[in-house]
């Protein structure tokens, strides 16, 4: 009796192990059916650069996670220019392509409404070559500010373009690289109106690039340095001041029979006209004469 209960429980187990195994073979299997073909890249894909056949193959995708804009079919995509580098292994979706009929290169990358321009650029130009492709940039100028009649220019420096993207340095538009790079040319993505004032800027001074944080989209406008303003020049503020309070209490205004008993014919003291004055520069002093 022992043994017959012993075979009816070990039968039980049985049984239900072998529904359990059937039970997973058809969730596998429906985990297996439930999948898409997606097109995704063979090779990397450099920014620029055409899309074929050779670089591309297809892979089965989860249903439930397959990428938005995804292809099914190689020819879908075929001849067309990535817009941004694409990766191996990774799925090659339409944000990532120009649009059909765009040719390879440079042009193929730049944003609708949006104009390329190259900038000749040096070691301290560049940022000591880490001004990379995918960084953005702040382009400030260096030039002679005219001033009213008579007062001759200044020399002022001030930014004029900020959060520039650089779309490449010389001839390379890879952006996976980040090591610095010293190059003789530098070309940025630009507005129109953008342009226009790049190209005003580097004909009337000295262009110079100030990298910064790729997240920050914070803009900030301002006046622009002088070199008087940057060297503190202490006769020349004090000039533009006028005269400094002394914290004395000043004195009160006379009253109505005070007003009445200084003498009418007495006229107001003549005030001096202003002084021409020339800034002196010598032995890397600056002294300020005036005649």
């Amino acid at each position: 009796m022992k043994n017959l209960k012993a075979f009816g429980l070990l039968f039980v187990a049985l049984l239900i192990g072998l529904t359990a195994a059937v039970y997973a073979a058809n969730m596998a299997s429906r985990q297996t059916l439930a999948s898409n073909k997606v097109v995704v890249a063979a090779t990397d894909i450099e920014i620029g650069g055409k899309v074929n056949p050779q670089s591309l193959t297809l892979l089965d995708w989860p249903s439930a996670s397959v990428p938005a804009g995804a292809f099914a079919d190689i020819k879908e995509v075929q001849e067309r220019v990535a817009k941004v580098a694409i990766m191996r292994g990774e799925a090659v979706v339409e944000r990532k392509l120009a649009p059909p009929g765009a040719q390879g290169g440079l042009s193929a990358v730049i944003a609708e409404g949006k104009r390329a321009m190259t900038v000749r650029v040096n070691d301290v130009v560049g940022v000591a070559g880490f001004a990379l492709p995918g960084n953005y940039v702040d382009v400030m100028v260096n030039a002679q500010q005219e001033q009213a009649q008579g007062e001759g220019s200044r020399q002022i420096s001030k930014t004029v373009l900020e959060r520039v993207l650089v779309l490449a340095v010389a001839q390379e538009a890879g952006r996976d690289d980040t090591k610095p790079r010293v190059v003789s040319a530098v070309t940025l993505e630009l507005s129109l109106q953008d342009s226009e004032k790049l190209d005003l800027a580097r004909s009337v001074g000295t262009l110079s690039l100030v990298l910064r944080n790729q997240v920050d989209k914070q803009t900030v406008a301002t006046r622009g340095i002088t070199k008087n303003e940057l060297l503190g020049d202490a006769k020349l503020l004090a000039v533009k001041a006028g005269p400094v309070a002394t914290g004395k209490p000043r004195p009160a205004a006379p009253t109505a029979s005070a007003a009445s008993a200084v003498p009418t014919t007495s006229a107001a003291p003549a005030v001096a006209a202003p002084r021409p004055c020339v800034e002196v520069i010598q032995n890397g002093a600056i002294a300020l004469n005036c005649f």
